[in-house]
């Protein structure tokens, strides 16, 4: 079975750093499309930073402060995240797609597999 776990959420306090992380397994990801998304609640699921190959977008939020990397002998993505503030407080997952599929990336119908989410909480 094909899985994606996310960890190294928790709390932090604003202007801190976390790094997330997200394991794949169950088949090779190399030719995989990774991102990272959040959901705050009460809000919609929202992109935050997608890998494809070894290539990183980003979002107004995250650029600047988030950084999206991958390890492909690990089958693993990061998201190191900095300078957080309270509004980056939200659960946070990433998806997987083929890397042959473009554009949408936002669209979370579009990705094949899903982590468990990992929250992320900063306080003030």
């Amino acid at each position: 079975q094909v899985h994606l776990i996310e960890s190294g959420g928790g709390l932090v306090q604003a202007g801190g750093s976390l790094r997330l992380s997200c394991t794949g397994t169950g088949r090779t990801f190399s030719p995989y499309t990774f991102s990272w998304f959040r959901q705050a609640p009460g809000k919609e699921r929202e992109l935050v930073a997608y890998i494809r190959w070894s290539v990183g977008y980003y979002t107004d939020s995250a650029k600047g402060r988030f950084t999206i990397s991958r390890d492909n002998a690990m089958n693993t993505v990061y998201l190191q995240m900095n300078r957080l503030e309270p509004e980056d407080t939200a659960v946070y997952y990433c998806a997987a797609r083929p890397s042959t599929i473009l554009g949408d990336y936002a669209r979370v119908g579009s990705y094949d597999y899903w982590g468990q989410g990992t929250q992320v909480t900063v306080s003030s």
